[in-house]
């Protein structure tokens, strides 16, 4: 027992008492909300002295598709009326009463997988409108294969063309995926309409007279041109129309107030500045919120912005090398990155894998980031996932130069700390506390259409067989 006592017994000082007369290495606040903000650090930032960016374009004639959302009782389905104007051959309408009348006239069908729409052949003679499912539509290929065209999904539509003068023969066929809902309106219903409505007979007449414009492939007003003539030639005259109403971007603002007690400030910033700390990561922490802003703010966000028709659906569900390859067609002029939530770079990753591809990484700033033909997709956390676990996947241009998605602030503001950013002081309450306004400026620009592109329902929870 005494052995034990004396083993017991410190022959040296002990580390928990040394530590009295001993400092601490310390770090710097950590903070695991930082991300690496790849959407920040990629775009090309255009410097708005004004606070107001406007992005000029030239005149398009071409109105582009717009989706269309719907109401539900039970298991009846009918479209909201005022959507209606997201059809091209409608938009601008305002007649509520018409717009209601048309609205009534749809009907339901509810369709299981494998279901046909609508028939390659068959006279095409109505509008459809996908009020929820997703629809393959299948044509003929260049050798006479059958092949998908076109994936459509919820709040989609197609052949509005159909209520203007019939278009004879359906040019594809479409089939539904997986249970799908779907309204359809007969195009002598919708002739019976105009003949009722004044209103609508003189708005789609003007929407014909605005179609039968002449416009180049990209629904623009056209340049005329001669190439390849000789003699004297009798050149054709042309100008460059633009847009009477172009978009302007003013800068949104992201702003908090950081507040320190004077008391801490003087007696504790050794060795570290309390104030620079607390300011540090408030900057942090506006700049994840500028991020998230710019990606799905309802006015500037970058999700909310894709043009329509820029947007695609996947063809089986996760996103497939085949995806990728269409979404990469869709922005064909010098893409700059793909932007995905992570677990949808690990859904493409189990793709390629199940398909024995393996796509290399590229080097970026001395990161090793994952590629798909050469063009990087870097993670963002900031793209939503549903409850259903969906998520969507951009491909975005950069650049002023290259016409693509630009970023905007203004430097050289008062108190400037950041580009873009300043830090204000507020002065000293009643409580000895300081007071400090930060706020960034900032938005982000799309200058023509086919600078984004996103590939949506990407679905992260599968892998298929």
């Amino acid at each position: 027992m005494a052995n034990n006592e004396e083993t017991n017994l410190h022959t040296s000082l002990d580390t928990s008492a040394a530590r009295n007369l001993s400092t601490t290495t310390k770090s710097t606040p950590q903070m695991q909300g930082i991300t690496s903000r790849w959407l920040l650090k990629l775009l090309h930032w255009v410097d708005v002295q004004g606070g107001v960016y406007r992005v000029n374009r030239r005149l398009s004639y071409a109105v582009g598709d717009g989706r269309v959302t719907f109401t539900n009782i039970g298991a009846k389905v009918q479209v909201v009326p005022q959507e209606l104007c997201e059809l091209p051959v409608l938009r601008g309408f305002d007649n509520i009463e018409v717009l209601q009348a048309l609205a009534d006239r749809f009907v339901q069908r509810d369709l299981q997988p494998g279901d046909v729409i609508v028939e390659l052949g068959k006279p095409a003679d109505s509008v459809c409108l996908i009020a929820h499912g997703k629809v393959n539509m299948i044509g003929a290929g260049k050798y006479g294969d059958m092949t998908v065209l076109d994936t459509l999904a919820d709040g989609d539509h197609f052949s509005y063309q159909a209520l203007l003068e019939s278009q004879d023969y359906w040019q594809f066929t479409a089939k539904a995926v997986t249970t799908c809902t779907v309204l359809t309106l007969q195009q002598d219903v919708f002739d019976a309409m105009i003949e009722q409505s004044e209103a609508l007979r003189t708005h789609v007449e003007g929407f014909k007279a605005r179609a039968a414009l002449p416009q180049d492939n990209e629904g623009e007003a056209a340049i005329e041109m001669s190439a390849g003539h000789k003699g004297e030639y009798v050149l054709p005259g042309a100008f460059v129309d633009y847009e009477l109403k172009p978009r302007e971007y003013e800068l949104s603002v992201a702003q908090t107030v950081l507040q320190v007690h004077t008391r801490v400030a003087d007696l504790f910033n050794n060795p570290m500045n309390q104030t620079e700390q607390q300011l540090r990561l408030t900057i942090e922490a506006l700049r994840e919120r500028q991020e998230y802003e710019m990606l799905n703010n309802p006015e500037i966000g970058l999700l909310h912005n894709t043009n329509l028709d820029q947007r695609i659906h996947t063809h089986s569900g996760p996103p497939t090398p085949d995806d990728m390859d269409e979404l990469l067609s869709m922005v064909d002029k010098e893409p700059g990155f793909f932007l995905a939530h992570p677990r949808a770079i690990a859904a493409f990753g189990r793709e390629c894998s199940r398909r024995g591809v393996y796509p290399v990484s590229t080097d970026v700033g001395g990161h090793k980031v994952p590629a798909w033909r050469g063009v990087p997709i870097f993670p963002c956390g900031k793209i939503p996932v549903s409850e259903s676990r969906m998520s969507s996947i951009l491909l975005i241009r950069t650049g002023a130069d290259n016409q693509g998605v630009v970023g905007l602030h203004q430097t050289g503001i008062p108190d400037e700390y950041q580009p873009g950013l300043n830090v204000r002081f507020m002065g000293i309450n009643e409580k000895a506390i300081m007071q400090y306004l930060v706020s960034a400026y900032y938005s982000v620009a799309v200058l023509v259409p086919d600078a984004m592109a996103m590939l949506e329902s990407v679905e992260l929870g599968r892998s298929g067989d």
